[in-house]
């Protein structure tokens, strides 16, 4: 079995999260040939997957555990909240897993911010990543958090691939 590396992203909504994960995922796929799985957490439960009317709807509106299969695509909608070890074990293939949000999970964190630092992510990040828009000498930043280039996925990833979490 090939070893699995995980990491997780925390920070503000409008930090930049969404758009710095993408950079890194399509970096990993398609420069590095690794496989790459995604979790998104919803904590104010706004996503919407599906369309009314439709029968992926219907059938997942029952309350059913539904998984609509394509031949492109497989699609799993859950009506229960699922622990990380369950949602991981979905994913049978990956060489890295990348987590927006869940920042009490026990991963190794980089915690994006733009602007300002919320200083109370301060415990629970690993690394920093920052833009230009933010100087880093107005925080007292704990010696153990390393500072990342928010523009710089190469960086991002040179980070992951040293420190993510081996899953076993």
């Amino acid at each position: 079995m090939k070893k699995r590396l995980a990491v997780a992203f925390t920070g503000p909504s409008n930090s930049g999260k969404t758009t710095l994960i993408l950079k890194v995922a399509r970096k990993l796929i398609h420069e590095h040939g690794l496989d790459v799985a995604i979790i998104k957490n919803d904590p104010k439960d706004k996503a919407q997957f599906d369309v009314p009317g439709k029968d992926s709807y219907k059938f997942s509106d029952t309350g059913a555990e539904v998984v609509v299969t394509s031949p492109t695509r497989t699609t799993y909608f859950s009506q229960r909240h699922k622990e990380l070890d369950e949602i991981v074990a979905m994913f049978t293939d990956f060489d890295v897993l990348l987590v927006e949000g869940l920042k009490n999970l026990p991963l190794p964190r980089i915690s994006i911010f733009r602007t300002t630092i919320d200083t109370d992510y301060f415990p629970y990040m690993n690394a920093l990543a920052i833009d230009e828009s933010i100087t880093i000498a107005d925080y007292d930043l704990p010696d153990t958090v390393d500072v990342l280039d928010l523009n710089d996925a190469d960086n991002v990833i040179e980070w992951i691939l040293n420190n993510a979490k081996v899953l076993e």
